[in-house]
């Protein structure tokens, strides 16, 4: 079992930042990837940011590209999400991921469409709201 926690979460004006945090504790070989999705109102749940802990990958949504920044240690006991240049758009929960999927499908959560589906695991969720 894996358990996920997030903290960071909160309200900004637009432009500003923010840095989410999720600790993961349980049975390490069941999460290689982890990784973060965010939910607005009255829309899908969508990836925005992904780990791999094989290989130390990385990877971005197009969406958040060149703003935000996901760090994790190589022991996968933490991944972080750096949030620069916040738009009010990044209004939603935000949802730390884990999976015991290949590098290829950690990467595939952050393209386009409903990826939710392979996440095995999830935290509580923490609420962003950015202000215009």
């Amino acid at each position: 079992q894996v358990q996920l926690a997030e903290s960071g979460g909160g309200s900004v004006q637009a432009g500003g930042s923010l840095r989410l945090s999720c600790a993961a504790s349980g049975d390490i070989l069941s999460r290689p990837c982890m990784g973060w999705f965010r939910q607005a109102p009255g829309k899908e749940r969508e990836g925005v940011a992904a780990g791999a802990r094989v290989g130390a990958l990385t990877f971005i949504a197009d969406s958040v590209t060149g703003r935000f920044t996901i760090s994790q240690d190589n022991a996968g006991r933490w991944t972080d999400l750096q949030m620069n240049s916040l738009k009010p758009e990044d209004t939603g929960i935000y949802y730390c991921a884990a999976a015991r999927v290949p590098a290829s499908e950690c990467g595939a959560w952050v393209e386009p469409g409903p990826r939710a589906s392979t996440v095995n695991y999830w935290g509580q969720g923490t609420q962003v709201t950015v202000s215009s």
